[in-house]
Parts: C-alpha cells; sequence; structure tokens
C-alpha cells in the first residue's frame, strides 16, 4: 500500500514510515501535518477526486534542516564578468505516520445496495 502526495510543488510516493525532505512547511518540529493525495494504491488504485477525499496521509514534522550548498558562477569571456553566489535550499524532514481509508461505503456494501434497488425496480 502506498501513496502519491502533492507538497511544495513536487510529488512524492509515499509509504508508512517512510521519512523523506520535502520543500520547507510553516509548521513546528514534532507537529501532525496531513498530505494531499493525488493517488491511493492497495488493491485497489483510486486517482479520482471523489475517493481521493476519503483518502488521508498523515505525517510528523521532525526538522527543520537546510540542503547542501550550490555554486551558481556566471562569467562571460572577453570582458572580464566573473560573478560567484551560492544556495542552500530550506528543507523539512517528514515522517509518514499513516495511510488510510475512511468514510464512504466499501465495495462490497456498495454491491450489496445496488443489487437490492436492480431487485426493487
Amino acid at each position: 500500500m502506498y501513496a502519491i502526495v502533492k507538497t511544495g510543488g513536487k510529488q512524492y510516493r509515499v509509504e508508512k514510515g517512510q521519512t523523506l525532505l520535502v520543500e520547507r512547511l510553516p509548521d513546528e518540529a514534532g507537529a501532525q501535518i496531513a498530505l494531499e493525495p493525488v493517488l491511493y494504491r492497495s488493491e485497489d488504485t483510486i486517482f479520482d477526486a471523489d475517493g481521493l477525499k476519503n483518502v488521508k496521509v498523515e505525517g510528523k514534522v521532525l526538522e527543520h534542516v537546510r540542503g547542501e550548498k550550490l555554486r551558481v558562477f556566471k562569467f562571460k569571456p572577453k570582458r572580464g564578468y566573473k560573478r560567484r553566489t551560492g544556495h542552500r535550499q530550506e528543507l523539512t524532514r517528514i515522517e509518514i505516520t499513516g495511510i488510510s481509508v475512511g468514510g464512504g461505503r466499501s465495495r462490497s456494501a456498495a454491491k450489496a445496495t445496488d443489487g437490492a434497488q436492480e431487485d426493487s425496480e
């Protein structure tokens, strides 16, 4: 069982117990967060908007870190133009604490009620 979630403009494939680095989140360390699912996969696949309303992907903020430093060097030949700058991305390490599907009716219950409706018509 896994889910694909969207956060910080990127999509990540997550499973329960997994830790990952995402773009900086405003929550404090130790806070519980809910991530937006794009797809859920176990025995069957859920990727429509109505089905994803029932899927909950929960996580816990472990810490805030900074990524490794990137060197940016600009150079124009024959003009004496050189510029060196750097960049460190602000990141948040999160742990996925649970992926669950709740609410709605199960497939077997849906088939039973649909069958009962067809019999009554």
